[in-house]
């Protein structure tokens, strides 16, 4: 996502230069092209917004996902993890069992 932020600004920075540029060369009145940069820019600023606008919504679509997800996954590793967690308590208390029989009979 990054990497088409990086490429719309740099073609909007592009559009924005090369418009400027070609204005600056035109044969026109000076008052004519100030107006025409001025246009420019704010056409250029216009469609930086907007852009900055659609990507701000994709991100915080894509946060939302993401947590979504995380939060699904976290649920199930703990469920899980939660019945490993009583496998090895019940298997620990039958060995604990099984070592104070066996010391029972040693201490007789």
């Amino acid at each position: 996502m990054a990497k088409t932020g990086n490429v719309l600004l740099a073609l909007v920075t592009g559009v924005a230069i090369g418009a400027g540029v070609g204005i600056l060369f035109a044969p026109d009145k000076g008052k004519n092209t100030r107006k025409k940069i001025k246009d420019s820019v704010d056409e250029t600023t216009h469609k930086l917004k907007e852009k900055i606008d659609h990507l701000t919504q994709e991100v915080k679509l894509k946060t939302t996902e993401i947590k979504g997800s995380l939060e699904e996954n976290m649920d199930r590793v703990l469920s899980k993890s939660s019945y490993k967690a009583e496998d090895v308590i019940t298997f620990l208390e039958k060995k604990l069992a099984a070592l104070k029989e066996a010391n029972a009979k040693l201490q007789k």
